[in-house]
């Protein structure tokens, strides 16, 4: 088996139908260290972003204040070991 080049798998990839180029991109970053699959799942994060833009001011703050008491209630207290 001969040895693969760069060039070699580039152009191949060349002839990927642009419909099939983001799965291509996927499958690529699947295969790299995990320090630069952190770039996908920061993306992936940052896609919930604004997932309460359609709440009311008054429903948001509810929503952070009885968050903000069931952690208390489920994390502050004290435990015997």
């Amino acid at each position: 088996m001969t040895m693969l080049t760069l060039n070699a798998i580039l152009k191949v990839m060349k002839e990927v139908p642009v419909n099939r180029l983001e799965e291509l991109y996927q499958f690529i970053h699947s295969l790299t260290p995990a320090t630069k699959q952190t770039e996908t799942l920061r993306k992936k994060i940052l896609s919930f972003g604004g997932a309460f833009s359609d709440m009311s001011n008054k429903d948001y703050n509810d929503y952070l204040n009885q968050t903000k008491k069931s952690r208390t209630k489920l994390f502050d207290r004290k435990i015997d070991l």
